[in-house]
Formats: structure tokens, C-alpha cells, sequence
């Protein structure tokens, strides 16, 4: 991929917006592959993985391969002015998502593909000790 000329790229925003949708198809391609049928259980299986406290966690698994260009729209997108107060999800959760989203979103509209289904196919891919990491790191802010 080459250097990417970010005036060139849609807002932050547009690219989350474009990023969900990305996720969204994504998520959804695999629960249909899981083989639920009933639009119900395709509901309730596709949103554990399609909201901010999981998309952070997602995050967390992808952020060291990222390239330059990638942490960058990242960047710009979590530390944007135009997000407004989540309701049922923390406000560090949400601009992680929004970062995650717009990165996704990038590679599509650049036409990533390859790299594309490369972040979505690690960030998708959990790992080993993963829930015990993240509790650890839990009570570690718990206590401070």
C-alpha cells in the first residue's frame, strides 16, 4: 500500500460510518456461517461483536500490526470532535470503535481488499489468555 495523501480520504467520520458497515457485513457473514436460522438468534449473535466494548477489544488485537497510515486515520478518528456521549458503553470504548470503524473503513474505500479481511480475519481470531489479560489489566485500574 502506498503513502496515503489523507486529504484525499473522507471525513473521519464517513470512514467510520463506512467501517461499521464493513463490520457489520463481516460479523454478520460469519453468524449466517455459524448456521443460525431464525432472525432472532442472527440478531443477538451478530451484536455481541457488533458494539464498542467489543470493538475495542478487537482493537487491542490488531493495533501493533497497523502501519503508519492505518494508526494515523485511527488517531484522527478516536480523537475526533464530532462524537457525542454513548449512552450504554464508556466514552474510551467509543472513540476506540470509532478509530477501529474509520481504519476499516479506509481499506475499503481505498480498496484494500486483502489488507482489509487481514485485520478482520486477526482482530476476529481470539487469543490465548486473552480473558485473563484483560481482567488483570482491570483490577490493575480498579486500584489506581
Amino acid at each position: 500500500m502506498q503513502k496515503i495523501n489523507h486529504s484525499e480520504l473522507p471525513s473521519s467520520a464517513a470512514l467510520a460510518y463506512l467501517g461499521d458497515a464493513v463490520h457489520s457485513l463481516y460479523v454478520r457473514t460469519q453468524v449466517v456461517g455459524q448456521g443460525f436460522t431464525r432472525s432472532k438468534d442472527l440478531h443477538n449473535a451478530a451484536n455481541q461483536y457488533v458494539n464498542a466494548a467489543h470493538q475495542s477489544v478487537l482493537y487491542k488485537r490488531i493495533k501493533d500490526i497497523l502501519t503508519e497510515d492505518e494508526a494515523d486515520v485511527f488517531r484522527r478518528a478516536s480523537n475526533s470532535g464530532h462524537l457525542q456521549k454513548p449512552k450504554h458503553m464508556t466514552a474510551k470504548d467509543y472513540r476506540i470503535a470509532t478509530g477501529f470503524e474509520a481504519v476499516l473503513g479506509m481499506l475499503k474505500w481505498l480498496g484494500e481488499e486483502e489488507r482489509l479481511q487481514e485485520i478482520l480475519c486477526i482482530a476476529h481470531t481470539e487469543r490465548e489468555n486473552e480473558s485473563d489479560e484483560e481482567e488483570q489489566q482491570d483490577s490493575i485500574t480498579e486500584e489506581e
